[in-house]
């Protein structure tokens, strides 16, 4: 019994030993686990303070301080130069404070551009695209003292694109774009127009532009001629010769072919021919002797 008591009083204390050296390891785990969290936790705090820094510089401080970066696309007729100079209250700006709203405001009320596209990009780049207007005529304003060339587009809006040249200069730099007269002009909010009941001669020229051949090479000026109730007609003049021919409103490739024809023909007949009228599907003209034939 004694051996028995001995036995159990011995169990006992390998237990008791057992079970405070299992806590005293579990309490040395737990404290080397709280170290390694609170080492983790200044890690990322750290971690995260440096990537606050680097985001506030990249994306507060080099933007608010970086001069905008422009980049150009679609100009064909205006220069890079003069664009700039349209916008050149932007241009020293930073990319945070470049107002894209104020930028397109200035090249839409440039008389030759039709539209534009101002897309900011991050960090420093401002990408403009201009569509410029495209020149189906021209045609001559007064401009005090002196006649100035403008340019007209396929929907009546009267641009300027090389102000600075003289017609002979402006004519030269696109033979297709026939010179009209005759035309009157109107302003609408600021911009030039002509009249709407023109605008389908203008469809009319732009189609024939787009044709291979050339006719408007062959032809110096188109004159419009007002009729009674709104109506008009056409007088052309050929660039050969001082010969005017009347024809009607219609400015087609088959009406120009028939000129040619006709002009061909009459000054065959008749050298001496100043005027060809075509309105009435026939051909009649007049010779400088005011004879008519």
């Amino acid at each position: 019994m004694s051996d028995f008591a001995l036995g159990d009083v011995g169990e006992g204390l390998l237990k008791a030993v057992g079970l405070k050296g299992n806590s005293a390891q579990k309490k040395e785990k737990s404290a080397a686990g709280r170290g390694r969290m609170w080492a983790l936790k200044w890690f990322v705090a750290a971690f995260a303070f440096i990537f606050a820094v680097e985001a506030f510089v990249y994306l507060v401080a080099f933007p608010s301080m970086q001069r905008v970066t422009i980049i150009w696309s679609g100009e064909r007729f205006l220069s890079v130069a003069d664009l700039s100079r349209i916008i050149s209250p932007l241009v020293d700006k930073s990319w945070a404070k470049f107002d894209e709203v104020e930028a397109s405001a200035r090249l839409l009320g440039v008389s030759g551009i039709e539209d534009v596209q101002v897309v900011k990009r991050f960090p420093d780049k401002v990408y403009i695209n201009v569509r410029e207007r495209e020149a189906v005529a021209m045609t001559l304003v007064s401009d005090g003292s002196r006649s100035v060339p403008v340019q007209i587009d396929k929907n009546g809006v009267i641009f300027t694109r090389n102000s600075g040249n003289s017609l002979d200069e402006s004519l030269g730099s696109d033979i297709n774009v026939p010179l009209i007269s005759g035309i009157p002009v109107e302003s609408v909010s600021g911009r030039m127009r002509i009249p709407a009941k023109y605008r389908g001669l203008l469809e009319q020229i732009a189609f024939v532009r787009g044709l291979s051949q050339n006719y408007f090479a062959a032809i110096s000026e188109i004159h419009i001629v007002p009729k009674e109730y709104g109506n008009y007609e056409l007088v052309l003049y050929p660039i050969h010769g001082r010969v005017r021919v009347l024809t009607g409103r219609q400015l087609t490739e088959e009406a120009l072919q028939y000129m040619m024809v006709a002009l061909d023909v009459v000054n065959t007949i008749e050298p001496n021919v100043s005027e060809i009228d075509l309105r009435y599907g026939s051909i009649a003209y007049r010779t400088r002797s005011s004879a008519n034939r």
